[in-house]
């Protein structure tokens, strides 16, 4: 199988995700199903940690809100975790999460460099494999312009 592509649209370029649903199906769903919605449309990258991470999906832009359907319900997902998801480059990419650990919504992040000690902590649900030179120059404030499905999972 070969699992979906996301693009991300920016006023820098376009990223290019593939999305590990074959490996981390409930994260890499509950993602797609954001995205299949248009949840992300519009929203900025609130937090910029240089060599750390970029991060978005938060839709009041504080870094403290999460997806929340047409009945006011809040959606949280378990923590998928796999040894050998890891941290260990930039453009891994992976949810964000509070203290809890079951606590990841919709928003993600794009790491900067290695973050190991994230290992088995934070869901990894995809890679970065097309624009290297757009997240790497993303700030807080950039906006997902538009965010799509590009390739759907192949059987």
């Amino acid at each position: 199988m070969t699992d979906p592509i996301v693009a991300i649209e920016t006023d820098k370029g376009t990223i290019k995700i593939q999305v590990h649903q074959t490996e981390a199906p409930i994260t890499a769903n509950n993602f797609l199903d954001l995205v299949e919605k248009g949840f992300y449309n519009g929203l900025n990258f609130h937090r910029y940690e240089p060599g750390f991470c970029i991060q978005g999906g938060c839709p009041t832009g504080s870094g403290t809100g999460g997806y929340t359907d047409a009945t006011g319900k809040k959606r949280n997902i378990k923590l998928e975790v796999k040894p050998h998801l890891k941290h260990d480059s930039a453009g891994v990419v992976a949810m964000a999460r509070s203290n809890d650990p079951d606590s990841a919504s919709s928003q993600f992040y794009i790491t900067l460099g290695p973050a190991n000690f994230l290992d088995m902590n934070y869901a990894v649900f995809g890679k970065v494999i097309e624009g290297d030179g757009v997240f790497m120059q993303l700030r807080k404030g950039d906006k997902m312009n538009k965010v799509s499905v590009v390739q759907a999972a192949v059987k």
